[in-house]
């Protein structure tokens, strides 16, 4: 762990409880912002010649030729 998280944690850790609370909410509301960014990097990535595209075409093939088992299978027997 790099130092400067190191110091985050160690500020984190001794924050009162209601300023915990404040910070987790604020963290909370951060992450949700920034998923929605990571959201969009993916939908980007999955169009036409983006870096998924090679890997979405092997999807759809095994998916046509029936080499795919439904989800709910696949957790049932792991």
């Amino acid at each position: 762990m790099k130092d400067s998280i190191k110091k985050i944690v160690e500020q984190v850790e001794a924050l009162p409880e209601s300023e915990l609370d404040e910070f987790l909410s604020w963290l909370a509301e951060y992450e949700t912002g920034h998923s929605d960014e990571w959201d969009k990097e993916i939908e980007q990535d999955s169009q036409n010649g983006g870096p998924l595209s090679p890997v979405l075409k092997r999807v759809r093939a095994d998916i046509a030729a029936g080499r795919t088992k439904p989800l709910d299978e696949v957790i049932d027997n792991s």
